[in-house]
């Protein structure tokens, strides 16, 4: 099999694995009488163990050879964290689930992106990593409607049925990918550099040098503060004011979105081409507080429409331009992988706190309230990006290596 066929499947079968139960554990905790804060908190105990995880995960990804090996483990330790829920629902032990699924998950991201980088080159990077969000977002839809299809019609239990089988096939579709197409040195940022480099590759020091990867971080944390909690909340929300079946309806919120994730992904590498990353991302900021507005005023069963395709758009967009950007930047440090996973741990502070807050909001405040906010939360990031936008266009400017790249279409 073409690697690279393996590698697009991976990242399909992955997209029911990484989040665990993800957007059902919501209305699947609401519906064992879990109140909006109590889940909104036990959501911000795992979003802050998968930040604390991700920078060492990246680390990790660079200094190891056995790249197929740690996305096997996580993929593994992910799913049977998950099917922990179908047996307790007990605070303490949906927790740990909670935990132990964002700890594992946390190595999928910047493994699948070094394991990507090491099989194309940063030259094959953006379009090949699209590629790999396309099959992402192909891979959520199809879960989440078989998930609300299946929920409906059998129970939740058969959601976690359907995870352990997303689970298996994850490690079929990683172990399909030939040990001999992956070049390590390429996975890490270093391509063609010599021995010299390779012993002297930068450290986390050189990744707080870097300014545009901290404003990009800090824009990002910004941004998912607002954002993270939107869909399991608008989700939540329907569904008190009974507007909807559980299943059913939060199965619509995640189809709706990732299919215009689909095709944001599929054309990021060439919008980025046009106008580069800096205005890519420009616009995924741009769709958030819209997003909370448009939410706050529908929040009925027709207004999942345009409050997830909004979320589409701008998800979809930075799923590709951020860690495209992020090789970019630190392409020839050797340090990729770890600078990946800092971007990740620093917006994984905003979107570990987004539950809790959108949680509390709601309860405290109703549902209108806690949208307005959320989605006025995210012009922090707009305004970051605007205030530092001659240095950013500066270093978001499309580089690609001279060097001749070896295909793997044979």
């Amino acid at each position: 099999m073409n690697p690279l066929y393996a590698l697009e499947g991976l990242n399909f079968f992955m997209a029911d694995v990484q989040a665990g139960i993800g957007p059902f554990l919501g209305v699947f905790l609401q519906a064992q009488g879990w109140h909006t804060d109590a889940i909104g908190t036990v959501m911000t105990l795992g979003g802050i163990a998968g930040m604390l995880a991700t920078s060492p995960a990246g680390a990790l990804v660079d200094a190891t050879r056995y790249k197929r090996g740690l996305i096997v483990v996580a993929g593994v330790m992910t799913t049977l964290a998950s099917l922990v829920l179908w047996v307790s629902h007990d605070y303490w032990m949906v927790a740990a689930s909670q935990i132990l699924t964002a700890v594992t998950g946390a190595a999928l991201g910047p493994a699948v992106a070094g394991v990507t980088l090491g099989m194309v080159r940063e030259r094959g990077f953006d379009r090949q990593f699209g590629r790999n969000q396309v099959a992402n977002h192909a891979g959520n839809v199809v879960a989440a409607a078989l998930s609300g299809w299946l929920g409906w019609r059998f129970g939740f239990g058969s959601v976690f049925v359907l995870a352990g089988l997303f689970g298996a096939m994850t490690v079929i579709s990683t172990l399909l990918i030939r040990r001999d197409s992956i070049d390590h040195d390429s996975a890490r940022g270093l391509g063609a550099s010599s021995s010299k480099e390779r012993e002297h590759a930068g450290g986390f020091r050189m990744l707080l040098t870097c300014k545009p990867l901290l404003l990009l971080a800090a824009s990002l944390a910004m941004f998912h503060l607002g954002n993270a909690a939107m869909l399991p909340l608008y989700g939540l929300g329907v569904v008190a004011a009974h507007k909807g079946d559980p299943s059913a309806f939060t199965a619509q919120t995640i189809v709706i979105a990732q299919l215009v994730m689909v095709a944001a992904a599929f054309f990021a590498s060439r919008i980025i081409q046009r106008i580069g990353y800096w205005g890519v991302i420009l616009i995924t900021f741009l769709a958030l507080p819209l997003r909370g507005l448009v939410a706050a005023m529908f929040i009925n069963a027709w207004g999942v429409w345009p409050v997830q395709a909004l979320d589409g758009i701008g998800a979809g967009l930075q799923s590709v331009a951020v860690p495209a950007l992020v090789v970019r930047l630190l392409q020839g440090t050797g340090r990729v992988n770890v600078g990946q996973g800092v971007v990740m741990t620093v917006q994984g502070i905003g979107a570990a706190l987004s539950p809790a807050l959108g949680g509390m909001l709601a309860q405290h405040f109703g549902y209108k309230v806690a949208f307005l906010v959320l989605g006025a939360v995210s012009i922090g990031s707009l305004l970051l990006w605007l205030f530092f936008g001659s240095a950013l266009k500066k270093a978001c400017g499309i580089h690609r290596d001279s060097a001749n790249e070896p295909s793997l279409a044979t």
